[in-house]
């Protein structure tokens, strides 16, 4: 494992050990992915040059596509595609991470309650289980129901960070197998609502977007692994 005071990362922040990290920018989670790679003995995903021979373990480094060693075992960060894919659990066609309904209630999430939206069942506000105290008002991972996948707030909660540049007409032209995003942008992809904003932000298609520097407290990620 390499020194970690070559390459000190954000601390992030979280309300408690069963609550999901928050507070840490793309670059951060990047690293972490490679730290825990490495730390577990599994190849990184992530480098800072086309022949994939330099680890990527400091700095704020704008990597490229072809610096992702796709087929590694190591953790890495959901594309925006398998994000998607992933939120919805198996199911077709659905609004939400549920297969059973196309509306969204607090009672399924942690998000705020809007019922100007025809698909929220409210009720209207943040939940009043997880607002008590300081801020974030993030509710323990598990907490709410898993989609079909077994996956837990793919709904509300945290908004996640994804591996792909911001393209908002990219999918019209992107491959229809694997698309990793485009090859460069300004902004990093943000999947899944949080719970400071409101059902709209909870639909599995829907897209955000912000600077990969970024530190806020509704902003966290999930990783994923090959095999």
């Amino acid at each position: 494992m390499h020194d970690p005071a070559l390459a000190p990362f954000g601390a992030g922040s979280g309300k408690g050990a069963t609550h999901p990290v928050q507070t840490v920018s793309w670059y951060d989670c990047v690293k972490w992915c490679n730290a825990r790679s490495e730390k577990e003995g599994l190849t990184p995903c992530y480098y800072t040059n086309v022949a994939q021979t330099l680890v990527y373990r400091g700095g704020s480094a704008n990597l490229s596509n072809e610096w992702v060693k796709w087929t590694a075992n190591g953790y890495r960060l959901p594309t925006e595609a398998e994000w998607e894919k992933a939120a919805r659990g198996g199911a077709v066609g659905m609004r939400f991470p549920w297969s059973n309904v196309q509306t969204i209630s607090r009672a399924q999430a942690n998000y705020c309650g809007e019922t100007g939206y025809t698909y929220d069942l409210g009720p209207n506000g943040y939940n009043p289980l997880f607002t008590p105290g300081d801020m974030p008002y993030t509710s323990p991972v598990g907490y709410f129901k898993a989609n079909g996948y077994g996956l837990y707030d793919m709904a509300g909660n945290v908004e996640e960070w994804c591996w792909d540049w911001y393209g908002s007409t990219y999918y019209a032209s992107s491959p229809s197998s694997n698309p990793t995003g485009p090859t460069t942008g300004t902004y990093r992809v943000l999947r899944d609502g949080d719970w400071i904003n409101t059902a709209n932000n909870c639909c599995v298609a829907n897209r955000n977007k912000i600077a990969p520097d970024s530190l806020i407290f509704d902003i966290g990620f999930r990783c994923v692994r090959g095999l």
